[in-house]
């Protein structure tokens, strides 16, 4: 009986402490929900040649982007991820000499190769800009429009990005995304990643397309900063 007695004595006294100890690691371990980051692709770091190829301005029926974008003479306009200047260039000769354009990047080789490119095309209304991977480092309110044009999946802080990019932008602006559906590290990201991103990032959706590419593949987002 003595024995029973003293057991009994020894099994209230541990199980507590191993509920204790349960509990605390359960508090403890950090969720894995919270803390896991969604997939991205690695940012482009080849030959920037590649985007300049034949037939793309119609393919992508960039004359059409630009105008649901708002993009016209004396606009200014922030192109994020701007690689070789592809949009660049076309967005500099659509705002002319009384707009400007911001070309951004995170790559010094494609800031080195948009200088060199505006100053033998002569086109006076374009600064390239060194960026962070999460913030443009664009100027308060100095942009109408911006586009990021098959970057957004490159983006390893979208939301963090998206937030820092809100003071450039002036009253009324629209931040436009074109990539294609994808799983984040396959160059594509699905399009309700981005809207659920955007908003998150205090962003509204005003329209979207399907128009960029006959394949059904890419899309293209229109976005407003929400008031």
């Amino acid at each position: 009986m003595q024995k029973i007695r003293i057991l009994l004595i020894a099994f209230l006294l541990v199980v507590p402490n191993a509920v204790i100890v349960s509990a605390q690691s359960a508090t403890q371990a950090p969720d894995a929900s919270s803390t896991e980051q969604r997939k991205t692709s690695e940012p482009y770091t080849g030959d920037l040649s590649v985007f300049e190829s034949p037939g793309r301005e119609d393919r992508l029926q960039i004359n059409r982007v630009m105008n649901i974008l708002g993009i016209s003479s004396g606009k200014a306009v922030a192109d994020i991820g701007a690689g070789s200047g592809w949009f660049t260039v076309r967005a500099a000769k659509r705002v002319g000499h009384a707009g400007f354009v911001y070309a951004i990047d995170i790559n010094p080789e494609a800031i080195r190769y948009m200088t060199e490119r505006v100053q033998k095309e002569q086109i006076e209304n374009v600064k390239a800009i060194l960026s962070k991977p999460d913030d443009p480092l664009l100027p308060v309110k100095s942009v109408d429009a911006v586009l990021l044009l098959k970057t957004y999946h490159e983006v390893a802080h979208p939301i963090t990005l998206l937030r820092n990019l809100r003071a450039a932008l002036r009253p009324g602006a629209k931040v436009g995304v074109i990539d294609r559906n994808g799983n984040g590290e396959n160059h594509g990201v699905g399009r309700d990643v981005v809207i659920r991103e955007a908003k998150e990032a205090g962003y509204r959706l005003v329209q979207q397309y399907d128009f960029v590419k006959a394949d059904n593949m890419d899309y293209f987002l229109v976005f407003t900063a929400a008031e």
